[in-house]
């Protein structure tokens, strides 16, 4: 009766739901306790569960479940709990994937790093993409694998300790009713169309809960809003579990045609899940590749201690996993020179006889700046000596590209086509509109051979863009240039009236020059006019006014302006602090408190205007 009681509610959520369930990349923070991820947003969605409130006003006005979809959203945690209460589970023990792979990985690392025994059982088929034997030389992850007829068969060997993990890997559609034995530490069901559910088994391996969720936060992501709907469909019986997906065929070959002529390159790109799981297969390609090609030598990922914060936790966190991967700060913001660093940190490597991968951003996020990109040319393209004087290995440069995708980097003849060089860009951003979560990469004909082991481990950890993203990039691809363009202008209006409005706040945004160049971001960062005796009273007064400054903008222009993380989106204004949003795992003293507007060409910048001129009145 309970279970026809909460089953029959869900049918009526999914009726209700607001449309920004199933539509929205990126949520409000301004109803976000990152602290209370997910589970703020399921009390209080039980909480409308016990009063039988299916509304859309009421369901509308939930808080934030995550404040990106990458990481999760309303739909994968509905997903989680439906599956927590026919299972009796705790829902946070239950946790969605669009990977069937990932998952695995997940405990694989965990028990990597507490030097723990893993033995996998499975029935039916491992997923395709399960490379045993790059997981374990590649990746450095060691297990035995065993199939059984049913999970009923998974029981620890004489050799495993009661510390050891078994996982239990079920190719089942049905996910209503699990039999997990006492014995399995983790459950993996995957269904072939829509991703995959991990549930963690027993109150003794709920350390694991939040690893898990780094990794799907970092290295893949949740299970999609259009698949979790899918699953919850198949739970309630409104579709069946067998139900087709539509090939992703010829909506891929166009989303390849149109990013090979955005990007003025040749070679096939990669489209992954997400911008951060296309990098994660980029670092694994480069290392497997390195592992390869110099054997034995250090490989070095060299990266900006301010970088968006993603990108610096993941580096650490595929070093904290191989023995012979380090991290290297390069310094590129402010004072610091992004091509005076880069060839001091490579005449160093280079003495090393080590690898180098550089990891940058251009324009630099949040600063928004652009290094002298001939001098940064000759830089990466310079011979270098060991300490025996032999010839040092030349860098691969891996550029994220997600402030302004369309610039021309690596075709024939452009500034940086003779430099190793692998270009990347969230897809989350200008290429969908803020549609999707779809990330992709390209690389220039030095750097082309590197392709086939970056796809590889894309295809391993099942992180390819799901069929639905690669049909939103089909259809966004085409305009995105010229909706660069129109927000760009928007962008710059909006910059050069603050400098005339306010003129003592300090505008970081790229110069007229560079906008000639090509390099038009619709994102600028702003460090408001501050004041007090102490370096601490002049840092408090200004944080204030930057919340002070967010609040009256969303307050006022709720239609349009919103206090999130995103840029390119199809419409609206957005605002964040980013050490407190894109920043959240960067080193503290790497934090910038300051205020990152992002523009898109259609929104009301005459109110906008408006509101910032009632701002500059109050203060």
């Amino acid at each position: 009766m309970e279970e026809n009681k909460m089953l029959d509610y869900i049918k009526s959520v999914l009726e209700n739901m607001p449309a920004d369930w199933l539509k929205l990349t990126t949520h409000r923070l301004d109803i976000y306790n990152e602290k209370q991820a997910k589970t703020q947003f399921l009390d209080q969605f039980e909480t409308l569960f016990n009063q039988s409130n299916s509304q859309e006003e009421f369901l509308s006005n939930l808080p934030t479940a995550y404040d990106y979809i990458r990481l999760g959203h309303p739909l994968s945690c509905i997903l989680e709990w439906v599956i927590s209460k026919l299972n009796d589970l705790k829902s946070e023990n239950v946790i969605s994937f669009s990977s069937k792979t990932t998952p695995i990985l997940a405990v694989l690392r965990k028990n990597l790093l507490d030097n723990k025994n893993t033995q996998i059982f499975y029935s039916g088929d491992l997923p395709e993409s399960f490379d045993v034997d790059i997981l374990r030389t590649v990746y450095g992850y060691q297990f035995d694998l065993q199939k059984v007829e049913k999970s009923s068969g998974a029981s620890k060997s004489d050799t495993y300790t009661e510390n050891d993990s078994t996982v239990f890997v079920s190719q089942e559609d049905d996910i209503t009713n699990l039999n997990i034995p006492e014995a399995v530490d983790f459950y993996l069901s995957f269904h072939s169309h829509i991703g995959s559910i991990l549930i963690v088994n027993g109150s003794q391996n709920e350390s694991y809960v939040s690893e898990i969720q780094h990794v799907r936060r970092r290295e893949t992501v949740a299970m999609t809003p259009a698949d979790s709907l899918a699953a919850l469909k198949i739970i309630t019986g409104e579709i069946s579990s067998n139900h087709q997906v539509k090939s992703a065929d010829e909506d891929k070959a166009q989303v390849l045609k149109s990013i090979k002529e955005i990007t003025g390159t040749s070679a096939t790109p990669v489209v992954g899940s997400s911008g951060l799981s296309t990098q994660y297969a980029i670092m694994m390609g480069l290392i497997h590749n390195a592992q390869e090609t110099h054997k034995g030598k250090a490989i070095k990922f060299i990266v900006p201690p301010n970088c968006y914060g993603g990108t610096n936790d993941q580096a650490r966190r595929v070093a904290a996993c191989i023995a012979n991967v380090e991290v290297v700060d390069l310094p590129v913001d402010g004072d610091s020179d992004m091509v005076q660093s880069i060839d001091t940190v490579l005449a160093k490597i280079a003495k090393e006889d080590a690898i180098p991968y550089i990891i940058a951003e251009i324009p630099t996020n949040p600063r928004v700046e652009v290094p002298d990109l001939i001098k940064l040319e000759e830089v990466l393209s310079k011979a270098r000596k060991t300490a025996s004087g032999e010839l040092a290995i030349d860098p691969v440069f891996i550029l994220d590209q997600t402030f302004c995708p369309n610039v021309h980097f690596l075709g024939e003849g452009d500034i940086l086509s003779k430099v190793r060089t692998i270009s990347y860009a969230s897809g989350s951003k200008f290429p969908s509109g803020g549609l999707c979560n779809a990330g992709y990469c390209v690389a220039n004909k030095k750097a082309e051979a590197l392709m086939e082991k970056i796809e590889i481990h894309q295809r391993l950890c099942d992180n390819e863009a799901t069929p639905l993203q690669y049909e939103i990039l089909a259809r966004q691809l085409p305009s995105m240039n010229q909706r660069i363009h129109d927000a760009y202008k928007n962008t710059r209006e909006f910059a050069n009236y603050i400098h005339e409005t306010l003129p003592a706040a300090k505008i970081n945004f790229v110069s007229e020059e560079l906008a000639d160049q090509g390099f038009t971001p619709s994102v600028f960062s702003l460090d408001l006019p501050t004041k007090g005796n102490t370096d601490e009273e002049r840092e408090s007064y200004k944080r204030a006014l930057n919340h002070k400054l967010i609040t009256l903008m969303i307050t006022e222009i709720p239609e349009e302006s919103k206090y999130c993380v995103s840029y390119g989106q199809l419409k609206g204004c957005y605002w964040t602090i980013p050490a407190t949003s894109t920043q959240g795992t960067t080193k503290e003293g790497d934090k910038d408190y300051i205020a990152r507007v992002a523009l898109s060409a259609n929104m009301d910048l005459e109110l906008h205007k408006k509101v910032f001129l009632d701002f500059v009145k109050s203060i």
